[in-house]
């Protein structure tokens, strides 16, 4: 009989968490080859030559943006309705988020495990899907009308701000809200008094980080017909009209630059400990100034809730909803979904290998330290602007200008979104390496370290475990976004939902939007396994 004495002693804890990390990224890497092969970089010809003249036309124009007055008031306009859409869009996220919020929390369902996991399920699909899809299949319901943009991005983003609510609800401490219902309250009562007070901070602080990105998605959706800054870059586009396409851009970056700056400040003081016991003017001013932002949207954009519940509405959703049920299941759609699935991953996968190796270059460069000569100070400026450009301008542009120097297929797709990614992750690896202890880095430059010693040593080390959790976090965003290139030709599952819904084959476009829902699922349970065994 075997005894604990003839057993081999078990690994200690770091050792298997080290084991675990190292399978990980030789799984990472094994994948990346795979989707590098699949793009055609090792085997097959990507670049397209003739297209370098107009890209280099296109990239010359950033020095000369249209400036006339005509072209600047309607860029004007433009940005007024692109505020609006995000701004009205943000208001239903809010509402329907704090009402999903108490379907999905856990105080809710209490032991029930069955019912909470099948409410957070529910949720999967509205959230699984890209603001663009949501605005697309709306176009089909209502028409030309602006509700189409408000609930292209209040859907999606309600869903996901439910859960957000929720897992914040449920973190707080619960002595009040036990003894509010050792009281006799009412299980909605105690949350409302015991639960929603401590969460305060945390709640305003994500609604006004969806606000910022919410502009995001307005621009986005105005590219596929919703109207403002999108789509006027949409239409400068399709004429070759470089300047105009230049003059587009810095407007999104500026209204992307107010959106960061204006939300960061108001995080950053909801994230500082109270001084005193008196209202903060800043936030008393962000609140008011929000509330009477959405109500100027809703008269901006003449909503009207007749046009939701018109006949006309009800009729053409019955239609959609008759044709889309059941779904596809032939044998050819099937496999040409399968396929396509392929390329999706290996797009995302790409566009994030990219996205990561940028920002790990960029992060330190990008960062604000504490005391740093004037030159660092500009330099680091200019180069957060660069990524500040990087993130206003949509992926589906990125994707066009690549079509110029490359072949159609996965690359094109993956570099634009890689393109984008970089200048999300590129901000979040900088904010990163600004939070951490200062001291290490100090030491070593201290001992005689050069600069980029000091901060291989003293930094990166610290910073890796943040900066892979936020890729991998935006991982599960680019899946999405992969959908979103595709529509406008970059291939993938986005490629294909483009052409089923041009034909009106709405029995095909529901297997295509389960595809993509299983989908990032699927890889939104990879990332969180990932996420555990770096910690």
């Amino acid at each position: 009989m075997t005894t604990t004495l003839d057993r081999p002693p078990a690994a200690p804890p770091r050792l298997r968490r080290d084991r675990r990390r190292w399978a990980w990224g030789l799984g990472a890497l094994a994948v990346l080859l795979w989707s590098l092969a699949g793009a055609g970089l090792v085997t097959g010809d990507v670049l397209n030559p003739a297209g370098t003249a107009q890209f280099g036309r296109f990239a010359s124009a950033a020095l000369s943006p249209a400036v006339d007055a005509e072209f600047l008031g309607v860029l004007t306009r433009s940005a007024l309705v692109t505020v609006a859409y995000a701004a009205a869009g943000t208001a239903l996220a809010l509402v329907l988020g704090a009402a999903g919020a108490v379907l999905v929390s856990r105080t809710t369902w209490g032991r029930r495990r069955a019912g909470w996991l099948a409410a957070r399920g529910l949720l999967a699909v509205p959230r699984g899907l890209h603001e663009a899809v949501w605005g697309l299949l709306l176009v089909n319901v209502l028409g030309l009308d602006p509700w189409v943009g408000v609930l292209a991005i209040g859907l999606p983003y309600g869903a996901g701000t439910a859960k957000v609510f929720a897992d914040l609800v449920d973190e707080v401490p619960r002595g009040a809200y036990r003894a509010l219902l050792a009281a006799g309250a009412g299980r909605p009562a105690a949350a409302l008094y015991g639960l929603l007070p401590p969460a305060a901070g945390g709640l305003l602080s994500w609604s006004f980080y969806r606000l910022e990105c919410a502009v995001r998605s307005a621009v986005v959706l105005g590219m596929v017909g919703a109207g403002g800054l999108g789509y006027q870059l949409a239409l400068s586009f399709a004429s070759l009209r470089w300047e105009q396409v230049w003059s587009a851009v810095y407007a999104l970056a500026a209204l992307c630059l107010v959106a960061d700056v204006a939300g960061r400040a108001v995080r950053r003081r909801l994230a500082a400990p109270p001084s005193s016991t008196r209202r903060d003017p800043l936030l008393t001013t962000a609140v008011a100034g929000t509330v009477l932002l959405v109500g100027w949207s809703v008269w901006y954009l003449a909503l009207s809730p007749a046009s939701l519940v018109a006949g006309r509405t009800a009729e053409q959703l019955a239609y959609v909803l008759r044709a889309a049920w059941p779904p596809a299941t032939d044998g050819g759609l099937l496999r040409t979904v399968g396929a396509l699935a392929v390329d999706t991953v290996q797009m995302s996968v790409i566009a994030i290998a990219v996205a990561l190796l940028g920002a790990v270059l960029l992060a330190g460069p990008a960062a604000r330290p504490a005391r740093s000569s004037a030159g660092r100070r500009i330099a680091g400026a200019l180069l957060r602007g660069g990524l500040l450009l990087l993130r206003a301008v949509p992926p589906p542009v990125w994707a066009l200008v690549l079509l110029f120097v490359l072949l159609p297929g996965v690359l094109p797709g993956a570099l634009a979104l890689g393109v984008y990614t970089l200048g999300v992750l590129g901000r979040l690896a900088a904010e990163a390496t600004e939070e951490l202890d200062p001291r290490p880095r100090a030491a070593l430059t201290a001992l005689g370290a050069r600069p980029v010693a000091a901060w291989l040593y003293g930094v990166a080390p610290r910073a890796a475990g943040p900066v892979l959790a936020y890729a991998l976090y935006r991982w599960e965003v680019a899946i999405r976004d992969t959908v979103l290139v595709g529509l406008l030709g970059a291939g993938g599952l986005g490629a294909l939902l483009a052409s089923e819904l041009a034909t009106f084959d709405w029995a095909a476009v529901t297997t295509v939007l389960a595809a993509v829902v299983v989908l990032t699922w699927l890889v939104d349970l990879v990332s969180d396994r990932a996420r555990a065994a770096l910690r």
